[in-house]
């Protein structure tokens, strides 16, 4: 019954303005404890985004550091150990290619939070902006 109420010797029934002004309250703060939630895990993923970019740094710098200890080996060893070298250059890529695959999976989890929020502040824009005006269309009422 959203925008139509009964009217009174005073004007509209009270109570039931009052249930209506009640609904839509707690549907507002419903939505808002949706966005915080929303907000939150956006965070909590931004924050593990950043952990994994962190071990994907430290990646890096072990690679560049078995780099050099490659090129020590080399000078030092036969055959074989060029053999235990590639090995452990596959290793290392396997392991960057899967942190990678993960950063990239909690970046698109991000963004889709993100365009969650962005449709949840469209809802509630629109929302507000409907309520406002069955409040403006209050004052064209003539009594």
């Amino acid at each position: 019954m959203p925008g139509k109420f009964k009217t009174a010797i005073k004007g509209y029934n009270i109570e039931e303005v009052n249930a209506f002004v009640n609904k839509v309250t707690g549907e507002y703060e419903a939505l808002l404890e949706k966005l915080k939630a929303s907000d939150e895990e956006n965070k909590k993923l931004k924050m593990d985004l950043e952990k994994y970019e962190n071990i994907e740094g430290s990646f890096k710098k072990a690679l560049l550091i078995a780099d050099e200890t490659n090129r020590n080996l080399r000078k030092l060893t036969t055959d074989e150990s060029s053999q235990i070298l590639e090995d452990a250059k596959k290793n290392a890529s396997r392991i960057v290619n899967d942190a990678l695959i993960k950063a990239d999976k909690i970046e698109a989890e991000a963004e889709n939070l993100k365009r969650n929020v962005e449709m949840y502040k469209r809802r509630i824009k629109q929302m507000l902006t409907e309520q406002l005006q069955i409040v403006d269309k209050l004052d064209d009422i003539e009594y």
